[in-house]
């Protein structure tokens, strides 16, 4: 049975409590001292994990995050270690329980050393000298106050003795700065605590993962200094903060800071929730840590500029922190290597599936069921036989996946729809790529007719849709406006009934469905610009469109079309005249928050295929799995996909609570699309010029996918709001920053 853990509520509570503590003792927070403690103390932040009412490796995320904020230097995360031990039920000694209740009290104050088990070697050394403990350690913090020092030697056991006679402190300054001290000790301890070997790695783990939140606490501080930095400081006569430059970089850093707080969060959650797979969520987020924060942490001082150098800003211990708190228990290295292992030396490797709720899990095996009965066998193998432009789009496929439904899971019920939540829209889409199922549905059609559309174009169109018998392109993209839509020229003037219109557009993809939704302009003088703009549903037989395709580097084509005195009945008209910007938006808003998350699943499927083949395949008579290059890659290349589902998860709890900030579906799109890219192209690194080899011809490796993919994820960076608006976006709607 789970323990009864705090809710999300309580951690907001202790959030809102420690942050406020800190910004009142925050000109003494740097430096710790017993006062310090003490106060600590009083708050009962000495007392987190405790048990389980006083919280788990959550609570103990948020307070490290807030003191990494503060650049507080006080042991807590050593305390918390403690009392996550729960060492009086495993030596009931007097002197230890009383040590206990003094560290809760603010008497004790414990630091921690893994010693010779910590994964980078520098913590130093440790062990039992017939009754007396004898150590060298390194990287000590706070042991000009540490009243006792806990350190595990080998047996294992945890040896904890008091500072004093036979305990000798240095001061090593680091980075500059004081802070860290080596610690000779020959001394008898007061208490041995057995532990095995399992538990002192999963506790240094977890050590890892404190450090790690300490790390992100203070990243994200300078961070958002330089935000509020940017928005102030005045270059050429406006904020720099509206240089295209200092947005994306900010952007950028944004990105990174997500994916590490999204990472360590659940990793957390999983510890907490006692998930079997926990170690590996963990290895994740520390894989994803490592590089983000440091590179984070740089991108910050080069936004500061010159004012960052000086001690007399905060900047400078942040950046010291960050950088000490990812290498204090290890480098990158180790969680690298474990994801590796974990998809390269067994054959069932994948990614974990989440716990996407009762409702979720149950449509995922609904799901799942329907596709291994349906799409399977030799209906399966024929379409994957097929060319990548064939793949795309099945209408045999659609039809009969229109008799479940699914294709209106989400639509309300009043549509005929299942009215199902995020939840089970994620379990759908994961479950249709691991089948390698063709697309289906109109899903930005859908909304926009059952937001905007009429009672006669709801009825009239909806349930082809939902039928999967309706098809939909989508006419925006012109010569001189691709992501600046409010610029487009395309023009529809009224005529009675109808609307006569006249225009070109350009890369229009699935031009050969029953209808294109079209963006034009009836009002040539609107202010602003897309005040203008007006929607059609356009049926594709209608006289006047001239379609001229174009095959696209990826495989697939795309078409020019021409609008030459095209008749549209104005009953096709979307929403009134001139709303076609709130309808496009309104329509793309929670459609958008899963784009990047369907970019993520297509990168996971290829990427297991691609561990698959590793598994089996060899260079130069050597199995490939065993090369520490292939690992390194592939462990890194896992940290980044679980970073993107993880952001995938989280837009799907947003739009699960109703809302669809555009900040973080973008964040989500941006991050997602170029690391198809990466994939891509680091794939093709590790297997070498016969993986260009194309679908279709003699020695495709992985009939050609992973070339393909490659050419087809510069769609996914550029399509639907280039990463470069979509950065922009980030920075003005997300982060504050001036337009």
């Amino acid at each position: 049975m789970l323990r009864e853990l705090p809710s999300d509520e309580d951690r907001q509570i202790l959030k809102e409590a420690v942050r406020g503590f800190f910004e009142d003792v925050s000109d003494k927070s740097a430096q710790a001292t017993p006062w310090l403690w003490k106060q600590l103390a009083a708050q009962g932040l000495t007392q987190i994990a405790a048990s389980p009412a006083e919280g788990g490796l959550r609570e103990i995320v948020l307070v490290q995050e807030e003191a990494g904020r503060i650049a507080c230097r006080a042991p807590l995360a050593d305390a918390a270690l403690i009392n996550l031990m729960q060492l009086r039920s495993r030596n009931d000694a007097r002197a230890l329980t009383s040590l206990v209740d003094e560290l809760h009290r603010g008497d004790a104050v414990i630091a921690m050393s893994f010693a010779g088990f910590d994964r980078g070697g520098a913590a130093g050394w440790a062990k039992m000298d017939a009754d007396r403990l004898v150590a060298e350690l390194g990287f000590v913090e706070s042991a000009d106050i540490v009243t006792h020092l806990a350190i595990f030697v080998h047996g294992p056991a945890l040896a904890i003795v008091e500072a004093g006679e036979g305990v000798a402190a240095e001061p090593t300054p680091v980075m500059g700065k004081a802070g860290s001290w080596r610690v000779r000790i020959d001394a008898v301890p007061i208490v041995l605590v057995p532990f095995t070997n399992a538990e002192v790695r999963d506790l240094l783990t977890v050590a890892a993962l404190s450090e790690t939140a300490r790390a992100f606490g203070a990243a994200r501080r300078a961070f958002e200094q330089a935000v509020a930095y940017a928005g102030e400081r005045r270059q050429f006569g406006q904020p720099i903060g509206r240089f295209q430059a200092i947005q994306h970089k900010l952007a950028n850093c944004h990105i990174a800071l997500r994916a590490v707080q999204l990472t360590i969060a659940n990793a957390a959650a999983q510890y907490d929730l006692e998930a079997a797979q926990w170690r590996w969520f963990a290895a994740a987020a520390l894989a994803t840590a490592a590089g983000s924060l440091r590179q984070v942490s740089l991108e910050t001082q080069h936004a500061f500029g010159a004012i960052g150098y000086s001690e007399e800003h905060e900047a400078p211990r942040h950046f010291r922190q960050v950088h000490v708190s990812m290498l204090r228990h290890g480098s990158q290295r180790q969680p690298v290597e474990q994801l590796a292992s974990h998809f390269l030396d067994h054959d069932s490797g994948a990614f974990p599936e989440y716990d996407l709720g009762a409702s979720g899990n149950a449509f995922r095996n609904e799901v799942r069921a329907w596709l291994d009965e349906y799409w399977s066998g030799e209906r399966r193998a024929r379409h994957e036989q097929l060319s990548f432009h064939e793949r795309e789009y099945d209408r045999e496929f659609a039809r009969a996946l229109g008799q479940t439904g699914w294709i209106g899971l989400n639509w309300p019920k009043r549509f005929s729809g299942q009215g199902r939540g995020a939840f089970e829209q994620l379990a759908f889409m994961e479950e249709m790529e691991r089948a390698g199922a063709p697309r289906v549905g109109a899903p930005v059609q859908a909304a926009m007719l059952q937001v905007y559309g009429t009672p006669e174009q709801q009825r009239r169109y909806l349930p082809e849709i939902l039928r999967g018998e309706a098809i939909y392109g989508m006419g925006y993209s012109e010569p001189q406006a691709g992501s600046d839509l409010a610029s487009l020229k395309t023009r529809a003037v009224r005529d009675g009934d109808h609307y006569v219109i006249n225009g070109q557009k350009i890369w229009t993809t699935t031009y050969w469905g029953e209808y294109m939704l079209l963006a034009t302009r009836t009002d040539p003088n609107a202010t602003p610009p897309h005040a203008g703009i007006t929607m059609f549903i356009v049926p594709m037989t209608t006289p006047g469109i001239t379609i001229r395709p174009s095959e696209t580097m990826y495989g697939g084509t795309f078409a020019n079309i021409f609008y030459d005195d095209v008749r549209v009945p104005a009953e096709n008209r979307i929403g009134a005249e001139g709303e076609g910007w709130k309808v496009l938006t309104g329509a793309l808003a929670t459609e958008r928050g899963f784009i990047g998350g369907g970019i993520v699943l297509k990168v996971a499927s290829m990427f297991e295929l691609l561990c698959g083949h590793i598994r089996i395949a060899e260079r130069q008579g050597k199995p490939m799995r065993h090369d520490p290059v292939v690992r390194a890659k592939i462990g890194t290349l896992a940290a980044e996909i679980e970073a993107g589902r993880r952001m995938m998860v989280h837009c799907a709890e947003l739009v699960d609570r109703g809302e669809t900030p555009p900040d973080e579906a973008a964040v989500s799109k941006v991050y997602s699309g170029e690391l198809m890219e990466r994939f891509g192209e680091t794939a093709l690194d590790l297997l070498g010029l016969e993986a260009l080899v194309s679908e279709g011809a003699p020695g495709a490796v992985l009939h050609g996918r992973i070339e393909q993919n490659l050419r087809h994820s510069l769609m996914w960076v550029i399509s639907i709001g280039t990463n470069e608006i979509q950065r922009s976006l980030i920075a003005q709607r997300g982060l504050g920053l001036p337009r």
